[in-house]
This record gives C-alpha cells, sequence and structure tokens, in this order.
C-alpha cells in the first residue's frame, strides 16, 4: 500500500534518453517525491495511464506531470470518474473537472476576477473569425482551444490577416469548442508572470518571455524563464484567484499578464498538472509535501 502516488506519463517513466526539458521534468517530480520520503511516507510514480496497476493501492494520487493528457482527453475524464472510487485525487475531482476546460475563467470574471476580454465559441459554431473582428472591433487576438496545453493549436491573428486562418478556425471548430481572447501587449514587452501558490500562500514566481518574433512563452517554444519576486499586489490577485476556486486546492499557479490598460489580468489559472518550479526554490516542495501530509492524516 502507498501513501502517494505521484501521477506522470509514460515518457517520464524511467527513460532512456533524456534531454534538457526532460531533465527538468523528472528533477521537479523527485523534489516532491524526496521531500515526501523525507516526511516518512511510502511514495510512487506512476503512469496514469498504467493499467497494470491496481488504483486501490493508493491513498492519494497527485497530478503533476500528466502532460499527455489534453491529447487523450475523452480516455482521461474516463479515467478520472473510474479512479476517483479508488484513491483520493490532489488536486481534487471537482477542481479537476472545473479546471479542466478554459470556460472557468468566465465563472471567475463573474466573480469578479479580472480576465482579458473573450468569447467563447462552442463546438459546431458557424461563427467566423471576421464576424468576431467586426463585433469586437480589437486590432489584434489570440484563438485557441478551451482544452488544451504547451499553446496547441494557438494561434495570433490580427484584423488584417485573419482571412488566412478562416478555413483552419472553420475546421477546428467542428472538433471542440475554442475561446477568442483580444492579444494582450504586454505579453511581447513584459511577459507573463507566474506565482506558485502552495495551500493558497504564494511562495514564489517566475516571468516568462517569449523569443523575439513569438508570443507563446512556453519553453518548448524557445520562451525562457527568469526567477521573479511578485509584488503586493499580484500577490493579492493571485490569492482572490485561488479563492474562487470550487475548494482549496494543494497547490496552484496562477498566471497573469497586464492587460492593454496595464491592470493584472489572470491569464490561466492552472490546478492539474503546472509546472511549478521547485528547483527554483526547493523548499516550496517540502511546503507542498507537508500540505498533502495534514490532508492524508
Amino acid at each position: 500500500m502507498y501513501d502517494f502516488v505521484i501521477l506522470t506519463e509514460q515518457r517520464y517513466i524511467n527513460p532512456k534518453k533524456t534531454d534538457w526539458y526532460i531533465d527538468q521534468v523528472l528533477l521537479e517530480d523527485n523534489l516532491l517525491i524526496r521531500a515526501l520520503e523525507n516526511k516518512g511516507v511510502k511514495v510512487l510514480k506512476k503512469d496514469w495511464r498504467d493499467t497494470s496497476f491496481n488504483w486501490n493501492n493508493t491513498k492519494y494520487a497527485i497530478f503533476r506531470t500528466t502532460w499527455d493528457y489534453f491529447n487523450k482527453y475523452n480516455e482521461f475524464i474516463s479515467w478520472i470518474n473510474e479512479t476517483k472510487n479508488k484513491t483520493n485525487f490532489i488536486n481534487s475531482t471537482d477542481v479537476i473537472l472545473w479546471n479542466i476546460d478554459k470556460h472557468y475563467l468566465q465563472d471567475l470574471k463573474n466573480n469578479g476576477i479580472n480576465i482579458a476580454s473573450s468569447i467563447f465559441i462552442e463546438k459546431g459554431d458557424d461563427i467566423t473569425l471576421e464576424k468576431l473582428f467586426k463585433m469586437t472591433r480589437w486590432d489584434e487576438a489570440v484563438i485557441k482551444p478551451t482544452v488544451s496545453g504547451a499553446a496547441l493549436n494557438t494561434y495570433r491573428i490580427n484584423e488584417n490577416n485573419f482571412s488566412n486562418h478562416e478555413l483552419l478556425f472553420k475546421k477546428l471548430v467542428k472538433k471542440e469548442s475554442f475561446i477568442f481572447q483580444e492579444f494582450l501587449q504586454n505579453i511581447i514587452s513584459e511577459g507573463e508572470i507566474s506565482l506558485i501558490m502552495i495551500a493558497g500562500e504564494y511562495t514564489h514566481a517566475v516571468k516568462k518571455i517569449a523569443k523575439k518574433g513569438d508570443f507563446r512563452v512556453q519553453d518548448d517554444h524557445g520562451g525562457k524563464v527568469e526567477i521573479y519576486q511578485a509584488n503586493y499586489n499580484e500577490i493579492k490577485f493571485a490569492k482572490n484567484c485561488i479563492n474562487q476556486c470550487p475548494s482549496l486546492p494543494a497547490y496552484a499557479r496562477v498566471d497573469i499578464v497586464y492587460d492593454n490598460k496595464n491592470q493584472i489580468s489572470l491569464s490561466e489559472l492552472e490546478l492539474i498538472e503546472p509546472e511549478l518550479w521547485f528547483r527554483n526554490n526547493p523548499s516550496s516542495a517540502a511546503k507542498l509535501s507537508e500540505e498533502l501530509i495534514a490532508r492524508a492524516f
């Protein structure tokens, strides 16, 4: 019987070959595993799709590097609904299912959280990018799926080039829902700030900056990451976001960008499997281990 299983995907289970990216993924998982083991609990790392493992044999399963879930969405949801009856998820099932689709941003907006101006386009809608630009009168926008990660099928478009994406957009919307958001210029000039929150409290932050000529800040798209110290207003904003969750998440990453009015806005609230940059602040892994044990025992 295991106290905790750290959930990952197959490519991060004893890989024969690694690179800088995989090395940092393994480091992040190992920092949490060691922090838990130092507390005297029994820990195992498992691929969430491992059919040979009996999920009744762990008290808690913690989502960490399950970064293939959005490519296997239906399978992932089915697995959650089946496995939630065999173990306890952290973050909790209600938090995971709420956060997995970007429609949660609308919930947060309704509760007073500032987000980039957005329009949700549901699967099968026949609206065009031309109509969307006429409706909003925005100069630039970003389109992205409501269920995605790593900037998959995410495009920056403007009122002059949207026609180049019209056919692709029509094809994509037949398969899934999308969000159409006003492009925030600060993502280029100032980057995106990620605040790591453990049990609702701020521990550390990073700033992600896109490579020249791009707007995607993820390091797998060439972006760079800098250590950052969040200010009082940014931390207050992040805490307010956490307070609007269905229940208190054990861990969270609050991604913020200053909007076109230079106000703090929520880009993403990452509650499933966010990178938490434990390597920049190993004490945060220890703090999370303490929170996990407090919930478990």
